[in-house]
């Protein structure tokens, strides 16, 4: 058989056939350590424009994820093609490491060994000092594992000198922004309501929120027309009682609050004859609300737009005050009666 092999013209290449990364990338970490590639390239862009990039710093808790995985190697891009366009990119890495779930994980594995127990009997701030030790601890220890792992992707960044939030160097630039804030009078004192932990003494990030599902009961709610006239003049009708503006709610308890009912400018609302009373809702939503209410005798009295709604006032059914029909885009017919307490 002739031998065709030969008469091929394959090109040849230094290329390994498999990636075999576990090897490799070890190996070219060590290479760039050594060369101190970093320090090298700052070092060529020392008199370069600067380009300034900040470096949200990840949670020091757990291995790097996907997540992560995205965030450092599109920093990464930037970083390396800011560099080619003749830039000195300095690229700090940092950590954050603070917050409840180092706290509740220090103290569980505390508590699995049985030390919990022996610390809580300790005077408050010999207790307080250990248990931040070990939070201490715990944080620097992810911030070595998931640098290394974050070296494993071959990003560009200056690994040996990262930012750490716990680090008294951080917390006193921190303060010193602080007090330059206050000396251009852009900090006051006022009142913001906040999501807080009760047994942890602290404020709460929307990220640590949990809500448990649950089935609830709604209401639904008449508002009575401050002015009869008004509504009939919008409406182009004569009434023989006050309507009210129907409302429906999941949340009962702010109703004391309510300052304003929201319409949709685009939507058709009806006066709707419900059992002899008058009830002014969308006009999409009233087979559905009469039909939960139970209602058999239904009759729609007029229409109109939902612009035209905009200024009529009501008063709040046990709270002596008037308030107004206002416009807003939030309102939807997908559940209530499409009028928004707010």
């Amino acid at each position: 058989m002739p031998d065709y092999k030969s008469t091929l013209n394959l090109p040849k290449t230094d290329f390994a056939m498999k990636a075999n990364l576990s090897q490799a990338e070890p190996l070219t970490v060590k290479r760039w350590q050594d060369e101190a590639l970093y320090d090298t390239v700052q070092a060529a862009r020392a008199n370069a424009p600067l380009y300034s990039f900040h470096d949200g710093p990840p949670y020091a808790n757990g291995s790097i994820h996907l997540g992560h995985l995205l965030n450092k190697v599109l920093k990464d891009i930037v970083v390396r093609s800011r560099l080619m366009d003749g830039m000195r990119v300095p690229y700090v890495p940092g950590w954050d490491c603070h917050g409840l779930p180092i706290e509740h994980k220090v103290v569980t594995d505390m508590n699995e060994k049985g030390k919990l127990q022996k610390v809580m009997e300790l005077p408050d701030d010999q207790r307080r000092m250990i248990i931040r030790r070990e939070c201490q601890a715990y944080a620097d220890k992810f911030v070595k594992l998931q640098a290394g792992q974050m070296q494993r992707l071959l990003t560009l960044a200056d690994y040996a000198n990262p930012y750490l939030t716990m680090k008294p160097a951080f917390e006193g630039a921190v303060i010193e922004d602080f007090a330059d804030l206050v000396e251009q009078g852009l900090v006051y004192r006022a009142l913001k309501p906040v999501h807080w932990s009760i047994a942890n003494r602290t404020a709460l990030a929307e990220a640590e929120l949990e809500y448990e599902d649950r089935q609830d009961l709604s209401v639904y709610v008449d508002f009575e027309a401050a002015d009869r006239e008004a509504v009939e003049r919008v409406f182009g009708c004569e009434l023989d009682c006050t309507p009210s503006f129907t409302i429906w709610t999941t949340t009962p308890w702010t109703l004391p609050a309510n300052l304003a009912i929201a319409v949709h400018a685009d939507y058709r609302y009806a006066m709707v004859e419900v059992d002899g009373n008058l009830a002014i809702m969308a006009s999409d939503l009233v087979a559905k609300v009469t039909k939960l209410a139970g209602s058999d005798k239904v009759r729609i009295v007029a229409e109109t737009d939902g612009a035209k709604l905009v200024g009529l006032k009501y008063r709040h059914p046990f709270c002596d005050r008037e308030s107004s029909v206002v416009a807003a885009d939030y309102v939807t017919l997908e559940d209530g009666t499409g009028l928004v307490h707010t």
